[in-house]
Order: C-alpha cells, then sequence, then structure tokens
C-alpha cells in the first residue's frame, strides 16, 4: 500500500503529521489513546450492550481502524483556509468568509483558492445525505428525555475534562479558565441551535454557526500544535483531532435515545439510524472526512464504544481546570466550605448515576471535592432518571401522543433553549453580549506578526 511523502517542507517533522489518502497504509492510534477500564463504566454497558459486543478492549473494525488514524490529523480544507488566513491576514480572511457564508463564494472578490475549496464542500451535500431522514432524526433526538440529554451533556463533560485530548486542548488555550462565561455561551447556544429546524440549510444562521467554530477549531488547533510541538503530537496525536470530531457528534448524537432505550423507551433501529444521519451530517459541515463518518447507527456504536473506552486521562489539565473553578465557587470559609462540598453531594450524585462513579471520581481526585459524598444520591438519581424514562414511556401510549411529538419537536429543543436563557443571563452579567467565535483569531500570526502565536 502507498505510504504518505512528506513534503521539503514539512521533513523535519513527526513521520505521522500528514492528511491520510484512500489506499495508504492506516497509522496506529496515538500512545495516549490505549483502552482504560477507567471508561467502561455501568452506564455505558447499559447503553451500549443491547446492540452491540461491549468489551474491556473494543472489537477492531474497519472504521475503528480509520478512527485512531485520524487522530494523527485535522480537517484538511479549514485548515488550508486558516493557513491562507495567517498569509492575507485573519481580520480580512473572516470578513471573506462571513461574506461568502452571507452572498455564496462567487460574491467574493480574489478570494484564496483554500476558501474557494471550502465552500466547494460546503455548498454540495455528501450523497448519502438526505433531508427528510436529517430532520426526523432531529426531531426523535430532541424526543428524548431530559434523563437522557443529561447523560449526554454529563458524559461530554468527562470527556472534556477527564479523557486526554479534550481536556489537554481545552486546559491549554485556557477558554474555560480565562473566558469561562463566553466559552459557556457559546457551547450552550451551539447545541441549541443545532436542534434547531433548517439548521442545515445552506444559508441559515445555524448553518453559519457550524461554520465558524468550525473556524475557531482550526484556530485553535493550528496555535496548540506549534505550542505543544512533536513530543506532545508524538503521544497523544493532533490536537482537536479529526477523529475526536467525529467521535464528540457520534456520542451527541446517539447517548440520549441509547440511554431512553435502556430504560425501556425503545427505538427502532430505522429510527436510530435517522438520529445517526442527524449528527453525522453536522459532523461533516464540521469538517469530518467522509470516509470515517458512519452510514448507520450500529457502526456509529462501534465508533463510540471505541473512542470512550480508549479517551485516556485524567491529565494535568483535569485537576487544574477543576481546581480552578473549586477556587472561584468555594468559600475560604472552612465551615462553610464544607457545606458547599455538602451541598454539592446531590449534583455529582446525579452526574455518577448517568456517567459512571469511576469518572467523576477521577475528576475530583486531586481537588477539595475529591472526598465529595456521592450515595444516597447516586441511587436516589438512578431512581429518578429510570422514572423520568417511565413517564415518556407512558407518555407515548397515550392518547394524542403523537400530537405531542409534533408540537415538543417542531421547534429548537426546549431544554436546551432554558439552557441558553439562562447561560445568557450570567453571561451578561460579566459583560458577554454575543458569540461571534473569533476567540482565536488572535491565536494566529498575521503576515506582520511575529514569533508563534498564543493558544491561550
Amino acid at each position: 500500500m502507498p505510504t504518505a511523502t512528506p513534503s521539503p517542507a514539512a521533513a523535519d517533522r513527526h513521520p505521522f503529521d500528514y492528511y491520510h489518502r484512500p489506499g495508504m497504509r492506516l497509522r496506529p492510534g496515538p500512545e495516549a489513546a490505549a483502552a482504560s477500564p477507567l471508561w467502561l463504566t455501568r452506564p455505558h454497558h447499559e447503553m451500549f450492550s443491547p446492540w452491540i459486543r461491549v468489551n474491556a478492549v473494543p472489537r477492531r473494525t474497519p472504521l475503528t481502524r480509520l478512527f485512531d488514524d485520524h487522530r494523527w490529523q485535522g480537517d484538511e480544507l479549514m485548515d488550508a483556509v486558516v493557513a491562507a488566513f495567517g498569509r492575507i491576514g485573519m481580520s480580512r480572511g473572516r470578513r471573506m468568509l462571513d461574506q461568502a457564508l452571507d452572498q455564496g463564494i462567487d460574491a467574493v472578490a480574489d478570494p484564496p483558492a483554500e476558501l474557494v475549496e471550502l465552500f466547494r464542500h460546503l455548498d454540495e451535500p455528501p450523497e448519502w445525505f438526505d433531508a427528510r431522514s436529517w430532520e426526523r432524526g432531529r426531531r426523535l433526538w430532541i424526543d428524548s428525555s431530559l434523563s437522557g440529554k443529561l447523560t449526554m451533556l454529563f458524559s461530554d463533560a468527562m470527556g472534556t475534562f477527564v479523557g486526554a485530548e479534550v481536556s489537554s486542548a481545552t486546559g491549554q488555550t485556557r477558554r474555560f479558565l480565562a473566558d469561562f462565561r463566553r466559552r459557556e455561551l457559546e457551547t450552550a447556544t451551539w447545541f441549541h441551535d443545532v436542534t434547531r429546524p433548517g439548521g442545515v440549510d445552506r444559508h441559515s444562521p445555524v448553518f453559519k454557526s457550524i461554520v465558524r467554530v468550525r473556524l475557531m477549531h482550526a484556530q485553535a488547533r493550528l496555535a496548540l500544535r506549534r505550542a505543544w510541538g512533536d513530543e506532545h503530537f508524538a503521544r497523544h496525536g493532533n490536537p482537536i483531532s479529526n477523529a475526536m470530531t467525529m467521535g464528540a457528534a457520534v456520542t451527541f448524537g446517539l447517548m440520549p435515545v441509547l440511554f431512553d432505550h435502556s430504560r425501556g423507551r425503545r427505538i427502532s433501529p430505522a429510527d436510530l439510524d435517522d438520529v445517526m444521519l442527524y449528527w453525522a451530517y453536522i459532523a461533516h459541515l464540521m469538517g469530518v472526512t467522509d470516509e470515517l463518518v458512519p452510514r448507520g447507527a450500529v457502526e456509529g456504536m462501534q465508533l463510540a464504544h471505541h473512542m470512550i473506552l480508549t479517551a485516556g486521562g485524567p491529565t494535568p489539565w483535569t485537576s487544574i481546570t477543576v481546581n480552578a473553578v473549586c477556587k472561584r465557587l468555594l468559600s475560604r470559609n472552612p465551615v462553610l466550605r464544607r457545606l458547599q462540598i455538602e451541598a454539592l453531594g446531590p449534583v455529582f450524585g446525579l452526574v455518577s448515576a448517568l456517567a459512571g462513579e469511576p469518572l467523576v471520581r477521577a475528576l475530583l481526585r486531586d481537588s477539595p471535592l475529591a472526598e465529595v459524598r456521592l450515595q444516597p444520591w447516586q441511587s436516589l438519581a438512578e431512581v429518578a432518571t429510570r422514572f423520568n424514562v417511565l413517564l415518556r414511556r407512558i407518555g407515548d401510549r397515550l392518547p394524542g401522543a403523537r400530537n405531542r411529538f409534533e408540537r415538543r419537536t417542531k421547534d429548537g429543543d426546549v431544554w436546551q433553549r432554558r439552557a441558553v436563557a439562562s447561560v445568557a443571563a450570567r453571561a451578561r452579567r460579566a459583560g458577554v453580549t454575543g458569540t461571534p467565535y473569533d476567540h482565536h483569531d488572535t491565536s494566529v500570526p498575521s503576515p506582520t506578526s511575529s514569533g508563534e502565536p498564543s493558544p491561550a
């Protein structure tokens, strides 16, 4: 099979620092991506075992092998755009991007070839995309229970703060440490936006937000890659890699409905495939290479199972980030501090019930919350979340269920909308009023700057 030959300019880079082409020999996963029992939690087993074989070391498939290979690479099209914007100036490049999003690439005067190629990709949906299935998947995802969505949210939080790749990236960029309210608002807004109808229509505001987040990821990836160098790359792969972007989309998409299914609110394989397609197309817009996108839910679950169990971590950034949050939230008064920690028991009991106690302990182990009491709160949360799904099962069988489904799923997810309202109120008090997704515009050097960009 062919192998990659680095260009002369890249001859001194790590031998795995290239973009894969069909037919190339697959790169092995990075050292940090070894399977760990930390992630084989009871909730994980309950969600995935009805559909696929759950093993401590996931069974290898062609797609999971490609996933490991793509841990070494980013988003080829947007990475090239960021490099082009570095040549012409980021502010000029962003104006071109915004004009192309609003009016089409043909309206942009003298665009870089890299931007033209990006919009060729954005303007032509892949052959596997089906708008009716996407819309049905969107509605089915919204119809999942609150408990299912919290499972996704808490599992994502564990991947963000405990998993090796994401905790390192989010920690090094310091977004959660130095700019928490803006980062929180951007995240909440994006998650709500992608549940809105027509969200992937080419000229919708949501489509534009997805592309702007994609640009921000590529900017951060370039800054982190330069800051960390080959030593970190050799152990962890590329920060915010193509593989992890796909893995995130799979877990975001499937976990809510898999949780409901595991609690007796059954979903058919065909409906699950539609949910997978809903998030697969979002992953496509976020820059995942087409050959890595699952074509069905079973492929997606195999990929998610593999990605979760090989997430690695915790990292030094795990304790740094958690301790920074504790310093902000916990009182210095020892009595009041003890009461605050006790009051957090129900919160972490719920997280433990839905994401797994080992992950909660790994998250908190080097922090003042290391000894927080999870019981009886974890057991109570398990009862409450089961009851939540039971009520939805009963509602599915009562007269008018179809009309309720249509009303509930017509617009964006109501729970996400409420979360955005709450987060936006807190953000306004901190002086944050918008989500331009331009935080990393200064992370990429301009034509007149010198030295390496700062990933902060």
